[in-house]
């Protein structure tokens, strides 16, 4: 599935009609967890059951307003609760400890989705309006063209903490309708590439190009300004929610500015390699850590990885993802490995003496065991460089050289070049 977000403009009607549907939508899904909690174990309902109870409501009088609400429209709210629930429960099972789904206030409760029917997008006079059943023909602003040959499979509205609507289209793509990613054996040794993700760089691969991170000194300003003046303001005043809808601009154009250059490196690395290796990050647990842990939300490396996964699909690009650890304490020349702290940013190896930038080398393990991973092998030639064992811990312990890496002469991989891109 692929999304389309695209900004509405509804009139006044409109706007007190998708009010009304997302009301009544999250008052259902606030009631299914009711009907959920409060049965005794054995008996909790399932999606099916309380789907097959939605006529019934309509008729017998217990919830007519539900009448005025496309039937699609109230499964989908329905689904969305069980499947937060089956999300909770992945959870639990993986360890990790949550509590249970909580009723959902208005604030919290933002979209509803059209599955399959009750929407259609149309052109009148030039024009583009979407059409949702019990709404209307709704203004589409700056709507990019539809691929003729997608298939729109679901529609969700929602409204934005500034107050603007929006709409995501989910699209459905034909078989061969992307290009084919090109065969392992065909791939040339150029066209791989190294992906080392970072703080002080937001990237830095094996051909030595570094791209700086976005500075948003100027927007988290801003932000720090209307956060401070919207403290000043009396909670629920008209004022204060008015001065809290330019909180929630700021928010939006720091994240805006943020992805669309994340979007511009996935695109980079996607068209110009065949092979692109990167680290499989764990995000959240390095964001647990006290350190550090604005710049690593700024670095937005688990977006990173979904736009280069997406931008993969659309640009026949292999992309795999390796597990990071060792990858910097490792020498991408004699597989030795050394420690190092974080503020130590040149790698320099105590039993080949190669030296070489940290981030760089951490690219060159990211690439290698990303091609070892894929099976691509570029050449059976004889490696001309050895290592011997060697001692890491100032002489304590000799520490035997692994002869899994191979490095040739001539390797384009083991040649920092200098580039940086601000």
């Amino acid at each position: 599935m692929w999304a389309y977000k695209v900004p509405l403009d509804p009139g006044d009607s409109h706007e007190e009609s998708m009010e009304f549907i997302r009301d009544q939508t999250r008052q259902l899904y606030n009631h299914t967890r009711y009907l959920y909690t409060t049965a005794p174990d054995g008996e909790k309902p399932t999606y099916t059951d309380v789907q097959n109870r939605l006529p019934e409501w309509k008729r017998n009088g217990f919830w007519p307003a539900l009448t005025d609400v496309h039937s699609k429209v109230l499964q989908m709210a329905v689904r969305r609760f069980f499947t937060n629930l089956s999300n909770l429960s992945k959870q639990k099972e993986a360890g990790r400890s949550v509590g249970m789904l909580r009723w959902k206030p208005p604030r919290e409760y933002r979209s509803f989705t059209y599955n399959q029917t009750g929407f259609k997008l149309k052109n009148k006079s030039g024009q583009p309006v979407l059409w949702l059943s019990g709404i209307g023909d709704i203004p589409v602003r700056h709507y990019r063209d539809i691929p003729e040959d997608a298939t729109i499979k679901q529609v969700t509205v929602k409204k934005n903490p500034t107050g603007d609507w929006t709409a995501s289209f989910n699209l459905e793509f034909p078989d061969g309708y992307f290009p084919e990613r090109p065969a392992l054996d065909n791939i040339d040794e150029l066209d791989v590439v190294g992906i080392d993700c970072g703080i002080t760089k937001q990237t830095h691969d094996t051909n030595g190009l570094k791209v700086e991170p976005l500075d948003l000194s100027e927007e988290y300003e801003r932000l720090e300004r209307e956060q401070r003046s919207l403290s000043r303001k009396q909670h629920g005043s008209a004022n204060w929610e008015k001065q809290r809808c330019c909180v929630a601009e700021v928010h939006e154009e720091i994240v805006a500015k943020r992805e669309d250059y994340l979007r511009k490196i996935a695109y980079y690395y996607t068209t110009q390699f065949d092979v692109v290796a990167v680290e499989d990050l764990n995000v959240i647990g390095m964001m647990e850590s006290p350190r550090n842990a604005r710049n690593m939300a700024s670095a937005s490396w688990r977006k990173f990885l979904t736009f280069l996964d997406h931008a993969a699909e659309k640009h026949a690009c292999h992309v795999v993802q390796v597990d990071p650890r060792g990858t910097t304490k490792e020498c991408a020349s004699c597989s030795v490995e050394s420690e190092k702290p974080l503020w130590v940013r040149e790698h320099s190896c105590p039993a080949c003496g190669y030296t070489v930038d940290r981030d760089f080398n951490a690219a060159v393990n990211i690439l290698y065991e990303g091609l070892e991973e894929l099976g691509v092998v570029h050449s059976e030639a004889t490696p001309v460089e050895t290592a011997t064992a060697a001692s890491t811990d100032g002489g304590r312990e000799s520490v035997a050289v692994d002869a899994s890496r191979v490095v040739e002469a001539g390797s384009h991989v083991l040649k920092e070049t200098v580039s940086t891109v601000e």
